[in-house]
């Protein structure tokens, strides 16, 4: 299954500058695969070493030295000359052995001409039990996710549908034979999701069950791993929270929800971890009045999303139904996964060397329903971004944002084919009704993916 990731291994391992890369992700999105594949499509002789299988290396990545470091993982996979000629060293699961991160440094300091690859799950919890702190500015980092919906039509062969997504424009409607198509295909991710297991299993037999049984292996390893990589931490509270997580995606968080008689404090710390390992992501609140949003973030509203909305749906009992039903039903959390579905190709859009951030407005922040789902920035201007599951619903909030933030153009991301049409309505306020203008680009749900924003002419 191809990964558009591989084109950016492939341009580190080119770079004269390049320092030992850290692939952080969940468990089970492909890290160790995207490795292998990448260094078989280069030729390159790949030493790879499972530190979870090897805790006996511990001794030779505390000394820190690269000669000790590539003997001994030699003499443990019984190859000699680990390390020398053109090849590629992959230590994976490197959570297991915390000093192994520290070693990165002394890697590239002491061998710079080899490419050394790093990947683990929930490094951040094993960074909050262990007094290790990563090797800053001597590593860089690969920020990967589950499979993009384009990638999840090229491992189902409709390399036609993925190809004509990624040469759109976003002012042309697809043929109703091909829209109709992707609609259908889009409900198959919204339940398979982007997991690459499951992705595999589904695309093997053409049968949802074989894909629901892998994310409940999956969310049944999560709540192992939580017991394994948190001994400092309340390995319930986690195990906890992210059993609740499938019923708060989408809606802004209230810590008594995931429990009513923990502290706030606890909740957060623990939300803030599960952040972190990327095994779940969070949408923060911004006024959305200028570039950069960040500079406007206000951390203590924010939505919190799953990590794939295959495992999500699964986990909130959709796994229950049949594809069948999925696609000729209306069900009480489609709207969510259709959310859902928008965060995950929205985050896969951004650069792969750095954390994601999703953003949301919300008016007055706090205790307003007005809420526009998604805020993006499209060079110097601020992108409302409205989702919804069906082919209609209302744009109340979208004129509530454009009143507040004049701009030209809002998107909405729906069933409908592709379509632009000038918004002109009054918004009632306390001051009487004031007009709002401004350009609406209706997109399918489909489009999500990593083109989005690049493709459009604001």
């Amino acid at each position: 299954m191809y990964r558009t990731s591989q084109r950016h291994l492939t341009e580190w391992s080119q770079r004269h500058d390049r320092k030992p890369l850290v692939v952080r992700g969940a468990r089970q999105v492909g890290k160790s695969t995207l490795v292998r594949q990448f260094a078989a499509a280069q030729g390159l002789t790949l030493w790879e070493i499972n530190l979870e299988q090897h805790h006996e290396l511990a001794p030779a990545f505390a000394s820190l030295d690269a000669a000790t470091i590539l003997r001994d993982v030699g003499l443990a996979l019984n190859r000699p000359g680990v390390g020398q000629g053109p090849g590629v060293l992959f230590l994976d699961e490197i959570q297991a052995i915390p000093q192994a991160l520290s070693a990165l440094r002394y890697l590239y300091e002491q061998r710079p001409q080899l490419p050394v690859i790093a990947a683990g799950s929930l490094l951040e919890f094993t960074l909050a039990d262990a007094a290790i702190s990563m090797p800053v500015g001597r590593v860089e980092y690969h920020f990967l996710g589950p499979m993009t919906f384009e990638e999840f039509l090229l491992a189902r062969g409709e390399d036609l549908l993925a190809q004509s997504l990624e040469g759109q424009s976003h002012e042309q409607s697809f043929s109703p034979a091909a829209h109709e198509r992707l609609n259908s295909l889009l409900r198959e991710y919204l339940l398979v999701g982007g997991m690459p297991e499951a992705v595999a299993a589904y695309g093997a037999v053409g049968d949802f069950a074989a894909a629901s049984r892998v994310h409940r292996s999956i969310l049944s390893t999560y709540a192992d791993d939580f017991g394994k990589y948190t001994k400092g931490i309340d390995r319930d509270r986690i195990r906890r929270i992210f059993e609740v997580l499938p019923t708060q995606l989408a809606q802004k968080v209230r810590f008594n929800r995931f429990h009513p008689d923990w502290r706030a404090a606890d909740i957060r710390r623990c939300l803030e971890l599960l952040i972190a390992a990327q095994v779940a992501s969070s949408v923060t609140h911004v006024d959305a009045s200028g570039v950069p949003l960040g500079a406007e973030e206000d951390p203590t509203v924010f939505k919190l999303f799953h990590l794939d909305v295959g495992l999500a749906a699964n986990a909130s009992g959709s796994g229950q139904l049949s594809l069948a039903d999925f696609q000729s039903g209306r069900f009480v959390n489609e709207g969510v996964l259709a959310e859902q579905f928008v965060a995950q190709q929205l985050l896969s859009t951004q650069p792969p060397d750095q954390k994601p951030r999703l953003h949301y407005w919300q008016r007055g922040g706090s205790s307003s329903n007005a809420e526009v789902d998604f805020i993006c920035a499209h060079g110097r201007e601020v992108l409302p971004i409205e989702v919804k599951a069906g082919a209609s619903g209302a744009l109340r909030s979208l004129h509530q944002f454009m009143l507040k933030h004049p701009g030209k153009t809002a998107l909405r991301f729906d069933l409908n084919p592709v379509g632009v049409r000038q918004v002109q309505t009054d918004v009632q306020t306390a001051a009487g009704p004031k007009s709002v203008h401004y350009r609406l680009m209706n997109l399918p749900l489909y489009v999500a993916s990593s083109t989005l924003l690049s493709g459009l002419n604001l």
